[in-house]
């Protein structure tokens, strides 16, 4: 599963290790959280540091340790309360059975049990302990009050223990809290993206990569398309607020968070798939999708055997399938590609006029350094003439960057569109 980075690129974890033989999966956890993109703090217990250094964790993230409660280096000595507004989040893990104790009680005699009391991030905790200890009466009570009070508790794994018991009390491996905690965010900025984002509630259906074309069983015709600009278009609009389906050919692409994928081989399965998608409600139709403009006429059952100099193939033309869905009675908001190699302007404000749509984004696929198989793009983006806006020139940046500022001028479109004006 993938993520968009941005959203977690400026949060603040707090990652607490309390007394126990997990402390050395923290080591572990600090290098995951930090591969996410979170920025880490680490705060450790008198307990913890008899099982691994505060050096191993200042290492790993890149920050001071900290372990006292009145530090003279903090502002008026307050380290806590700077620690406390900092997070995003409070990770305690592992979390000690006497930590739990502490937490439910209220206690505040140490920086971990006070930075508890005084932030108002989310608390996590990962209790790792003995399995008697876990089941014990008062243990139970305790994570019962830690719930009751909001705590979000990860259950710990069975399994062998450092101290010859099986059962419950392990630690969750790092690599799993690592993906709940980036999970957890990302959970978080979709609910807020489905209430505020440019297109919260948008049905977008977005076609990407090439198509290929059949000559017999082994062969076929298609193109350099990655598809890359399309994937990077539908993390966009799924990060906008918008429900994504993405109608992908043939391409090598882990599939973007929360958007749903069709497979596709053809122009033909692709239109077919375009035209159910408009069934089913489409707002927004993105055609980034290099499609095969011809197709062989007639594809042979077995493979051609090699004979003679030549091979004549007869093609035949392939629909056209967003001036397809443009001609739609209820047509979509429909946004166009135009990959050329010359007078690059001129044909993409012909194709505009030409097969109807709302906007269309052109860019040079001959240049090395934004073609098809490139990282990064440049693209100069046109309106139709009566949403009233100049075109625009997005420089060349990543394909992310690039896909996040067409979601900006598909969203600014749809505000100037009289007809869609009741809509917002």
């Amino acid at each position: 599963m993938s993520f968009d980075l941005s959203v977690i690129s400026h949060k603040n974890i707090i990652l607490a290790v309390t007394g126990g033989i997990a402390a050395y999966k923290s080591a572990i956890l600090v290098r995951r959280l930090k591969d996410a993109g979170f920025n880490v703090r680490v705060v450790m217990t008198q307990g913890a540091q008899a099982f691994i250094t505060p050096l191993t964790f200042q290492a790993l993230s890149g920050n001071p340790v900290h372990t006292e409660l009145l530090d003279p280096e903090a502002e008026a000595g307050m380290g806590h309360i700077e620690l406390a507004r900092w997070a995003d989040l409070l990770l305690v893990a592992p979390a000690s059975c006497d930590t739990l104790a502490k937490f439910a009680a209220g206690l505040a005699d140490d920086l971990l049990s006070t930075l508890y009391l005084a932030t108002n991030a989310p608390v996590w905790i990962a209790p790792a302990m003995n399995q008697q200890m876990w089941a014990a009466k008062a243990t139970q009570r305790n994570l019962a009050t830690l719930i009751e009070d909001g705590v979000h508790v990860i259950i710990p794994d069975a399994g062998s223990q450092a101290c010859g018991d099986v059962g419950l009390g392990r630690m969750p491996e790092p690599e799993d809290l690592a993906r709940q905690v980036t999970e957890y965010f990302h959970k978080a900025q979709r609910a807020i993206a489905e209430k505020f984002g440019m297109l919260a509630g948008k049905q977008v259906t977005i076609t990407a990569g090439p198509t290929r074309e059949a000559i017999d069983p082994v062969r076929y015709i298609s193109n350099h398309s990655t598809g890359k600009m399309g994937f990077a278009l539908a993390a966009a609009c799924y990060a906008a607020g918008a429900n994504v389906t993405l109608i992908a050919g043939p391409v090598s692409l882990d599939t973007p968070n929360g958007v749903q994928r069709k497979n596709v081989s053809s122009a033909v399965q692709m239109l077919n798939e375009s035209m159910q998608m408009l069934k089913q409600g489409c707002d927004i139709f993105i055609a980034t999708a290099a499609v095969a403009d011809y197709r062989v006429a007639q594809v042979a059952e077995h493979k051609i055997k090699k004979a003679g100099d030549e091979l004549n193939v007869a093609l035949i033309k392939n629909p056209d399938i967003v001036a397809t869905i443009a001609e739609q009675e209820k047509r979509p908001f429909m946004v166009g590609f135009a990959a050329e190699t010359r007078n690059i302007e001129e044909y993409a404000a012909g194709k505009l006029v030409a097969k109807k749509l709302d906007m269309i984004a052109c860019n040079d696929v001959s240049r090395a350094d934004i073609g098809f198989a490139s990282d990064e793009n440049a693209m100069t983006v046109f309106f139709a003439e009566h949403y009233h806006l100049d075109k625009r020139d997005l420089d060349k940046a990543s394909k992310q960057e690039i896909a996040q500022q067409l979601v900006e001028a598909i969203h600014d479109a749809l505000h100037h569109d009289p007809a869609a004006e009741d809509d917002f």
